[in-house]
């Protein structure tokens, strides 16, 4: 069974840290490129975070930059989102995504059940 599961989220003061994991069962995170991505009460889920399958290059959201940092251990099948700083507008739902394009054009597409950051003093 394919799994993508979040964990880490919590509640958390203004100018703390949280490390999130994604741990993926029923499959291999290799190939794959792996993103996290957040959605905030009655806002659409946005991508926070993404790096490629090698690790080498990985993107952030303007909003995150300096502050989050994504990483990934292929011999774990494990994705981790480090957030520093965090402030209040961090807050929302933080979700997991695996995704891959294949040789022939087909998209394989796995979401975790996501986990809740509050930052709140």
């Amino acid at each position: 069974q394919v799994q993508l599961v979040e964990s880490g989220g919590g509640l958390v003061q203004p100018g703390g840290s949280l490390r999130l994991s994604c741990a993926a069962s029923g499959f291999t995170v290799s190939p794959y490129r792996m993103s996290w991505y957040r959605q905030a009460p009655g806002k659409e889920r946005d991508l926070v975070a993404r790096i490629t399958r090698g690790g080498i290059s990985t993107k952030y959201a303007e909003s995150v930059k300096g502050r989050f940092t994504i990483s990934r251990d292929n011999a774990k099948n494990t994705v981790y989102l480090q957030m520093n700083s965090l402030k209040p507008e961090d807050t929302a739902i933080y979700y997991c995504n695996a995704n891959l394009v294949g040789d022939w054009g087909n998209v394989v597409d796995y979401w975790g059940q996501g986990t809740q950051v509050i930052v709140s003093s």
